[in-house]
């Protein structure tokens, strides 16, 4: 499948409130290659942090998104989808003369390519600052991503003042890594990921990432991010599911059977679940169970959060109780 997908960098909250944004994306009904040979395509919006919060909305955990916007149609796609989804958009700010960020993708002979227009867009302007303390009252959790940092050296920044200015709160934070090899490279991604670590609660990584940030397999990471003083250690397996170490305890949990359609957002599934089990006070092993079911609807469907349960279905899944459909 090709699609194309715009995003920006902004931010959601877990019952807390995480930075990023979103991305437009399209999509053809039978994959074309590559993107010149693409005739159509549709609209629809992804992103890390709003990923999450939508997943947690559909999950019945109240959830908000602050980003900087556009003032353009596609900050009002965002805008509008986001808010459909239930999630609160108050703190979302509009830039003038900044455009909504763009991403366009392509799946050529099952390698996955994306093309980033991101430089200058109304996210990259995220700054220390760049939001009211008073917005963390009542959050449980703000979930940031490296894909913030990534933008411009401002919103770097950005990511250690807001993960600073929540704990100062009270606020616990979670931090997905989120590499994205065409935005920075590894030393700037895990230079901006190791200042983060003294501040984070809960830390999310892919062992592709940590490979490619640190060199290191599953066992070092765990070894080493949990050496590092960080709380909650939980390495992303893909189909294999995760392994983590939580409260000194190292834990496995495999991952669910999945016929995969699209593995996009399957990470931020992953975050959804993992904080909104964590809410419910599940123990460590159930958390990541929860998340790696969450992982699993993510990827047998297309879109970033479109195939996301509810907290109903999502108990059922976990539960094998089956549903007819009909």
């Amino acid at each position: 499948m090709s699609r194309g997908r715009w995003r920006h960098r902004g931010r959601t909250r877990s019952r807390g409130w995480s930075p990023r944004g979103r991305r437009w994306c399209s999509s053809f009904p039978r994959p074309p290659g590559r993107l010149r040979h693409a005739g159509a395509v549709t609209l629809s919006i992804g992103g890390a942090e709003s990923n999450v919060a939508i997943g947690l909305s559909r999950l019945g955990v109240p959830a908000g998104w602050v980003s900087a916007l556009g003032e353009d149609e596609l900050g009002e796609l965002v805008l509008h989808r986001v808010r459909a989804e239930g999630v609160d958009t108050s703190a979302v700010r509009r830039v003038p003369d900044r455009p909504t960020g763009l991403y366009l993708r392509e799946e050529v002979a099952g390698a996955l390519r994306v093309y980033y227009y991101r430089r200058g867009s109304a996210a990259s302007t995220l700054a220390p600052g760049a939001f009211d303390p008073a917005v963390l009252e009542g959050a449980a959790f703000l979930h940031l991503t490296g894909i913030t940092g990534a933008l411009s050296p401002e919103s770097r920044e950005f990511l250690t003042w807001a993960a600073r200015t929540a704990r100062e709160a009270g606020v616990r934070v979670s931090f997905d890594v989120n590499y994205r090899s065409r935005l920075w490279e590894p030393a700037a991604a895990r230079a901006a990921t190791e200042a983060l670590l003294p501040h984070v609660d809960v830390l999310l990584v892919g062992d592709e990432e940590a490979r490619a940030l640190w060199g290191w397999d599953d066992e070092a990471c765990l070894e080493r991010l949990a050496d590092a003083g960080t709380g909650d250690v939980v390495v992303k397996l893909g189909a294999r599911g995760c392994a983590a170490v939580v409260d000194g305890e190292r834990l496995t949990s495999p991952g669910f059977p999945a016929r995969q359609l699209d593995p996009i957002g399957a990470g931020d599934a992953f975050a959804a679940g993992y904080l909104a089990a964590t809410l419910w006070g599940l123990d460590p092993a159930d958390r990541l169970r929860t998340a790696n079911a969450m992982g699993a609807f993510c990827v047998q469907n297309l879109g970033d959060y479109e195939g996301l349960p509810s907290r109903r279905e999502l108990t059922a899944f976990l539960d094998r109780t089956v549903d007819l459909g009909r």
